[in-house]
This record gives C-alpha cells, structure tokens and sequence, in this order.
C-alpha cells in the first residue's frame, strides 16, 4: 500500500477544525450577544474567519499535490505557500477587524457581560487549543507551511479567547465595562505578529529561497554514494509545495564516454529519490575532475564536516516551515 500523500493528511486536519470552528463561532455568538461581551462577538467573528481560511488552506493542498502536466511541469507545489500566505493575510485582517470592535465598544457604552460567558470561553480556549497541537503535529510531520499556519489561526482563536475572558472578569470585578475591549486589543495585536510571522516564510518559498544547510549537506552525502560520482561541486535547492527540486553539478572521470557519464547521472538521481528527503525531480550537470573543482569539492567537504555551510551556497539560507 502507497504511503499517504502529506497534501491528505493535512486535509483530514483541515476537516476536523472547520467543523470545530463552524460549533464554536455560533456557541460564542450566541454567548456573546446575549451576554452583553463585545470581545466575544469579535471572538466569534475571528472563528468564522478561520472556517474561510480552513477551506482556502485546503484547496490549495488539494492543488499541491496534482502531478505535473503540460502547464505546469515542475507540478503545483507554489499552492502551498500562497495558500499560508493567504491564511497570513486573513489573520492580519482579523486582528484589524478586532481592533476596530474593540474601539467601538470602547467609545460606546455598554453594560458589563455577564458571568456565564467566563465559562464559554474557558471551553473555547482548551478546544482551540487542542486544536492547534493536533493540526501543527499534522503540519510538522507533513513539511506543510499552510498546515502550521491554520494551525496557528486555532491558536490565535485560543489567544482572542483568552484576552476576552481576563478582560471579561477585569470588567465584572472592577464594574468597568470596556476592560474586556482592552483586552481584544492586546490579543489582536497577538494576532497580528503572528500573521507577520507566518507570511515570511511564505513568501521566501514562493521566492525559492534555499532550505536549511542541513538539508544540501544530506543531498550532498546522498548523491555522493552514487556509482561513479567523484565529487560533489554546486548543489542547489529549491521547496515545491511538500516536495525539493535539485540542482546538483558532480564531478566524475574527465575521461568516460558520454553515455557512462549520462548512466552516472541517472543513478544520482534514483539515489536522491530513493534518500527519503522528498525529492521529486533532480538536474545533474556532470563536470570533469579537473584540478579547480576537485579542489573546491574538497573545501566543501572540509567545511560540511566542520559543520559549516558548502563555500558554493549561492543563495543565503532560510527556515521553512
């Protein structure tokens, strides 16, 4: 049996938090409006914002993982990241329209919520965040930006929640209404950060900034146990959705035949596929061994096993999700 595609499990994860969210956001609107809490109508808003978030994360993994076809030869891996970063945006947008709640029921008078919505959030805040360990688990074992950031739009849920239930019982307790207004605006700005914080990487993916040093140093030590491999010169690195496209140059015997060099390469290839680092498509470039490569090649070993980054690394890394 074929092991399950990570775009899958990401949507099962999906699945579970837009029926959690769609429960949720009616209970704290309900609980909201009858309970007299603004921050709690804006916590309900922040839900139903994630239920349309949830379904964008997971048509763009349901996009991810078509294979490649005539119009897209190197697959649909980039619906991943835009996907994060369309997630990123909407968490942006909810702490905006949480602020701008939170400055009307600060502006306008409004009695004191009532009690019985303490427990409604406290609820709300250990199933959100239950939520977010069961999806970011999903994310992190999948290698999945969009996972870990609808992730983090449950744990932003758990934060809003949060903010309104201390300013909830700051407003009962000193009879001062507007304390739970006080409160959202310090969750959204919670929100916010963490919308900054989710678009970087995001972006740099969509940019095809390198992947981590470790990562090459594992391409690298793979392809060089390929038959008739010398050395190892340039390798670059590019994420495609859940997967890494190789750029590889490897230095073999100037003075084979063509078509040994061409086996040569194949076999790098099936040895990066076989390595369990998901690599979907490798380019080998095959260079003669001529004093000037085998020299860097030897460098660049030295360097890897100092624990330093290859001196050919072009682009400067980054960390992905």
């Amino acid at each position: 049996m074929s092991a399950t595609h990570p775009a899958q499990a990401g949507i099962r994860s999906t699945l579970v938090g837009v029926l959690a969210n769609a429960l949720l956001a009616g209970g704290k609107a309900l609980a909201g409006i009858l309970g007299n809490s603004a921050a709690l109508v804006a916590d309900a808003i922040e839900s139903t914002s994630d239920i349309a978030t949830s379904l964008i994360v997971m048509g763009g993994r349901r996009v991810a993982q078509r294979p490649p076809d005539e119009d897209h030869p190197y697959g649909h891996g980039k619906a991943e990241p835009l996907a994060a970063l369309a997630v990123a945006v909407a968490l942006l947008v909810a702490a905006g329209g949480i602020v701008v709640t939170a400055v009307r029921g600060i502006l306008i008078p409004h009695p004191v919520p009532e009690k019985y919505t303490l427990a409604v959030l406290v609820a709300v805040i250990v199933i959100k965040e239950t939520l977010f360990r069961f999806v970011w688990r999903t994310g992190h074992d999948t290698g999945s930006g969009a996972v870990k950031a609808d992730a983090w739009h449950h744990r932003s849920d758990a934060i809003t929640s949060a903010a309104a239930l201390v300013g909830i019982v700051l407003a009962i307790w000193f009879n001062h209404p507007a304390a739970d207004e006080y409160a959202a605006l310090i969750g959204a700005g919670i929100i916010a950060f963490n919308g900054l914080r989710l678009a970087r990487p995001a972006v740099l993916e969509i940019t095809d900034a390198a992947p981590p040093p470790e990562l090459e140093q594992k391409v690298r030590a793979a392809a060089l146990t390929a038959g008739g491999v010398k050395a190892i010169d340039k390798c670059r690195i590019r994420k495609m959705g859940f997967d890494f496209y190789v750029d590889i140059h490897v230095v073999v015997d100037g003075g084979i035949p063509v078509r040994e060099g061409h086996d040569i390469a194949h076999r790098v290839k099936d040895t990066l596929q076989a390595a369990g680092l998901r690599v979907a498509d490798t380019l080998v470039h095959i260079e003669p061994d001529d004093e000037e490569r085998m020299a860097r090649a030897r460098r660049n070993a030295d360097a890897q096993a100092a624990g330093g980054a290859p001196q050919v690394r072009d682009p400067k890394s980054v960390e992905f999700p």
